[in-house]
């Protein structure tokens, strides 16, 4: 996308500082200074982000949310546009930390993205070095485009009955069986997004239905919390989508 890029390697040790930035005294000028942390870059992977504990996970809370963080007492603004990507360890490996169900809530979508399929893997296997073909690719977008895009995305027409649909799937998680936390407005809001954009992507001006039921379980998947023995959130978001009719 041509945009500005860090990568923060999430380990057990790493502190919100190491994320956001430190304020170091300078004994010339008798002040504060602060020194910017990783943070402050458009596309920001925190690669294995459940290794970190809770503390350092929420660091990204407010980047996330409002696009600026606060130390000490001085808010700053991040770059525009901002993302945050991250990958995770199964939750039953050793030395991994549960995300805090107010970080879930912030990622848009989540995919598992398992092994790849046998030709795939053949060609990962015979083909050129894959950080040989990373130093050598060129971005297909400028940094204005992606503005534009979601400037366009915003403008695809959600009908009331659409939005109904979305109230209504909403409204089921909270009370389907098996599901201890439904799901909250802001998830509405950011399946609202997915399919706004999902919509823009197969070249319609206007959400189909259609297009809320193929981004559903990876924007709720990860959003429900589960009752005791009640199956993953992929499975009750599964549940929750074929429980609700379209009319």
């Amino acid at each position: 996308m041509g945009l500005s890029f860090q990568r923060v390697q999430f380990t057990s040790d790493l502190l919100p500082a190491d994320v956001l930035g430190v304020s170091v005294y300078d004994a010339a000028g008798r002040s504060f200074q602060f020194h910017p942390g990783p943070v402050f870059t458009q596309v920001l992977l925190a690669d294995e982000i459940n290794r970190a504990p809770p503390r350092t996970q929420s660091a990204l809370l407010e980047a996330m949310a409002e696009q600026q963080v606060t130390l000490d007492g001085v808010t700053h603004p991040l770059p525009d546009p901002f993302f945050v990507i991250a990958t995770q360890n199964p939750v039953d490996l050793s030395g991994t930390f549960p995300l805090p169900d107010s970080q879930l809530d912030r990622f848009l979508l989540r995919f598992s993205l398992g092994y790849p399929g046998a030709e795939s893997e053949r060609a990962l296997l015979t083909g050129t070095d894959r950080r040989e073909l990373i130093a050598h690719a060129l971005p297909v977008l400028g940094e204005g485009d992606v503005p534009a895009l979601r400037q366009a995305a915003a403008q695809v027409h959600a009908s009331d009955a659409l939005v109904d649909y979305v109230q209504a799937l909403l409204a089921r998680s909270r009370r389907h069986p098996g599901v201890r936390v439904g799901l909250s407005p802001r998830a509405g809001l950011a399946l609202l997004r997915a399919a706004r954009a999902w919509a823009l992507l197969l070249g319609r001006g206007h959400v189909l239905p259609e297009d809320v039921q193929a981004l559903f379980i990876a924007v709720a998947g990860h959003r429900l919390v589960p009752e005791a023995e009640a199956g993953q959130g992929a499975e009750l978001a599964k549940a929750v989508l074929h429980a609700v009719p379209v009319d």
